[in-house]
């Protein structure tokens, strides 16, 4: 299960820009966590886009509403169930998401005042349906390569 919340003042992103980013931050995240594109594994991510009023986001002190047009900010936090996060994966992803970002806004490049965050949420601690969930037991689906399944064994167990 991947959660991708990203928070922008309203009015920033539009419709089509937010179908895009649905499936291009999903698989942005994906590939990396699973090991390889597998769409059937798309049903475990959600992609949440929250809109804030302008006063109601500041960076560097400042009220977006009382700095003007022209400062692109964005924070887009990505959970994660545990796993094979090692500091390059965790970085890849990031990377990816910035990336999925830029291309759907039709920009060269993310702009700086894009922040990610990055959480992993510990084994059995997160939950749906009724029940704690664990990603040992998504293991066997098919949708993990054999590389990767080794190791978030080997990370989880220690």
């Amino acid at each position: 299960m991947t959660v991708i919340t990203v928070n922008t003042p309203k009015g920033r992103l539009s419709l089509e820009e937010r179908r895009a980013l649905a499936e291009t931050l999903t698989d942005a995240v994906l590939v990396p966590e699973v090991g390889r594109f597998a769409p059937a594994a798309r049903v475990g991510f959600q992609v949440h886009f929250v809109e804030r009023e302008p006063d109601m986001m500041a960076i560097g002190g400042r009220l977006l509403a009382d700095t003007g047009p022209g400062l692109d900010v964005m924070v887009i936090d990505v959970a994660v169930m545990d796993g094979d996060w090692r500091r390059e994966v965790r970085a890849e992803v990031i990377e990816r998401v910035l990336a999925a970002l830029a291309e759907a806004c039709r920009l060269p490049a993310p702009s700086p005042a894009w922040w990610v965050t990055f959480r992993v949420i510990d084994e059995g601690s997160w939950g749906a349906g009724g029940g704690v969930l664990s990603v040992l037991s998504l293991l066997e689906s098919g949708v993990f390569t054999e590389d990767k399944a080794k190791a978030i064994r080997a990370a989880i167990d220690g």
